[in-house]
């Protein structure tokens, strides 16, 4: 097991500058740098140039490439051009963030998406899978910013129970917190719950059809220990994956759900470092994602093993 994870780990390095070149030479092809975004558009080109200089925007891009990587490697994701705060803590503080608006998606889909898939293979013949199909479609389907403003237009405005947008810390209080993430939690929560309700149910169908189930009901087995001892726990192993892929999603940061509610996470984050051109802190966002995303990978396939005891890594 100890030697997979280092060779995975030291896969991963050629995984990470190729998504660093790429991010790299797709941020300075775009139009505009971050010298004109400061200096605005009545900037001369004398002044132009000055700022470029301070900047270290007039070398090539390969040097400021590999300057850039040399200091990342260190740890050093440089400053914001606007407000000269150090990256790695701007990336942090949204990150925290994030993750907080992320735990609370993830749980309330896998709250909604685990009785509902078992509901829909108890029920399998009737009206109830029907209503799951309905759901599980309808999760997949409806536009997350659609959806956001649907609840806030119900549950904020009309109602007063959560606030409409903004963000509270955890350390003013549990439920300011709560109340201020739980909207944008949901409109996170209903497409992975669609997704993984849909996994788990196919899963928990075709494991029904294994011999093992055929044996335990012929021994007088009841129905819902079979289903939650042996077909559950069995569906479950395929189903890690889509969970797996879904945190990574939900920690990437949601730019779209974080912009309607004014959460300053990660996905706001690079959004606001887009429209500025602030260029560190936009390519220390996106690498930052690109390490979350190959590291839940990775944490992924050491699930199987812990749900599936005939898997081993050698």
């Amino acid at each position: 097991m100890t030697q997979y994870i280092a060779r995975r780990l030291i896969s991963l390095i050629p995984v990470i500058l190729i998504v660093s070149l790429i991010c790299f030479s797709l941020i300075h092809i775009t139009p505009g740098d971050a010298a004109s975004a400061i200096l605005g558009e009545t900037a001369t080109e004398e002044q132009l140039a000055k700022m470029r200089q301070s900047l270290g925007l007039d070398a090539p891009l390969y040097e400021q490439f590999l300057r850039w990587l040399g200091d990342v490697a260190v740890g050093d994701f440089g400053v914001s051009v606007f407000s000269g705060e150090p990256v790695i803590q701007i990336i942090w503080e949204s990150f925290k963030t994030t993750f907080g608006l992320s735990l609370i998606a993830m749980l309330l889909s896998l709250v909604i998406a685990i009785p509902l898939a078992i509901l829909a293979v108890w029920k399998r013949n009737s009206w109830m899978n029907w209503i799951f199909m309905s759901f599980s479609l309808l999760g997949v389907s409806i536009p997350a910013f659609w959806l956001a403003l649907l609840l806030i237009i119900v549950f904020a405005v009309t109602l007063g129970w959560v606030p409409v947008a903004g963000y509270m810390p955890l350390s003013q209080g549990f439920w300011p917190w709560l109340s201020h993430l739980l909207l944008p939690a949901v409109v996170l929560s209903v497409q992975q719950a669609g997704l993984i309700a849909r996994m788990l149910r196919d899963g928990m169908l075709e494991v029904m059809n294994q011999d093992y189930i055929r044996s335990a009901r012929a021994k007088g087995a009841k129905e819902w220990i079979i289903l939650l001892g042996h077909i559950l726990p069995n569906a479950m192993i395929p189903t890690v994956t889509v969970i797996g892929v879904t945190i990574a999603e939900l920690l990437g940061g949601a730019i779209i759900v974080e912009s309607i509610f004014a959460i300053p996470g990660l996905g706001q984050l690079i959004a606001e470092s887009i429209s500025r051109r602030d260029f560190p802190v936009l390519q220390g966002g996106v690498l930052f994602i690109a390490v979350i995303y190959v590291l839940v990978n990775l944490l992924v396939d050491l699930a199987y093993a812990f749900f599936d005891p005939r898997i081993r890594y050698d």
